[in-house]
């Protein structure tokens, strides 16, 4: 857990409730069930999207919500985040005046878990998003970062139901956040990153759900070259990994794994 700027906690008391109930053999039993919970997000005085989350880091998750939606800019600057636990909203403010009216109309959903959205310009951006060619991933970092992410204290060791996204560089895992939907769980990541200036070139992005074009759309609008996950792949999603020279690794099982994009980028340095 050291080695971790931002992890788990599945133990708070808000994140989760015991739920009675009965077992195959009709006995009854206890069981941990993940919080689920809107958050209705303001940008200055304009409202943008309800979402379900599991209520941890609002900030975080507004914050890069609002930064994978072209709504903020990556030189904006962020002049107050105002949560009001009380009524589940959220408000953004910024020093540059938004409005998105347009934008809001132009709503596609994605094939997230618990409905993610994006909205009609994201791809705008997506022709012009450079990678750094020069990262690399060894296949002795996959294996320790496999073992250090499963065995980590977390909810969906708890009580599952739950999605988790983990920030690595090399062989270390960095920041673990986790949520209902793994669109959540990366927004989450984008927000801890802007707000501490985290560089992207280095790093690689693990996430436990499916590698779909919404999840390589937002890894690479974070510059992380290289997307890895325990799950399988949408053809879009690889068709977009390609386009963008994105390293994109798949059914991470012990040590099995598939590269379906950047192959170059992947150094055989494990027996």
């Amino acid at each position: 857990m050291k080695e971790f700027l931002l992890a788990p906690e599945p133990d708070h008391p808000e994140l989760s409730v015991p739920v009675t109930g009965i077992d195959q053999d009709g006995v009854a039993t206890d069981v941990s069930v993940v919080t689920e919970r809107p958050l209705t997000l303001f940008l200055n005085g304009q409202e943008i999207v309800t979402m379900m989350t599991i209520g941890d880091h609002p900030d975080l998750l507004a914050v890069g919500y609002l930064l994978n939606q072209n709504m903020v800019r990556s030189d904006d600057e962020i002049t107050a985040i105002d949560h009001d636990k009380d009524i589940d909203t959220i408000v953004v403010r910024t020093k540059r005046k938004t409005d998105y009216e347009e934008k809001l109309k132009k709503k596609t959903q994605t094939s997230g878990c618990a409905q993610g959205t994006v909205f009609g310009d994201i791809m705008e951006e997506f022709d012009d998003i450079k990678l750094n060619k020069n990262a690399v991933v060894k296949t002795s970092w996959l294996y320790d970062l496999q073992k250090k992410i499963n065995t980590v204290p977390s909810l969906y060791l708890k009580a599952g139901a739950i999605h988790g996204c983990v920030l690595c560089q090399e062989n270390k895992p960095l920041i673990y956040v986790e949520d209902v939907g793994r669109h959540n769980a990366v927004d989450k990541i984008a927000g801890y990153m802007f707000l501490n200036k985290i560089h992207a070139g280095d790093k690689s992005f693990y996430t436990t759900g499916r590698l779909t074009s919404e999840m390589v759309i937002k890894t690479a609008k974070m510059g992380i070259p290289i997307l890895l996950s325990r799950s399988g792949f949408t053809a879009w999603g690889v068709d977009l990994a390609r386009q963008v020279s994105m390293t994109l690794i798949g059914r991470m099982r012990g040590k099995r794994f598939v590269v379906l994009s950047g192959q170059e980028r992947v150094e055989f340095d494990h027996d």
